[in-house]
């Protein structure tokens, strides 16, 4: 989220990426230093994931991340 904001006030376009679980506490984390990326939220969990599986679940987001990163 720290990442995300830095970017974006430097002009530079960023998405914020989370799994889907933490959604909440990302809404609590964008109150809390008043930004509210962009943001994209994936499948739950992503550490116990195949490299297969970690593909699906880009390869379903990647739209949505190159949509958000270039609307404006």
């Amino acid at each position: 989220m720290h990442d995300s904001s830095d970017f974006e006030r430097r002009g530079i376009p960023a998405v914020f990426v989370a799994s889907e679980v933490f959604a909440d506490a990302a809404q609590i984390q964008g109150d809390a230093i008043g930004f509210h990326p962009s943001n994209v939220m994936v499948q739950h969990p992503i550490q116990d994931r195949t490299d297969d599986e970690m593909r699906v679940i880009a390869t379903e987001a990647v739209d949505e991340l190159i949509a958000r990163l270039t609307a404006g």
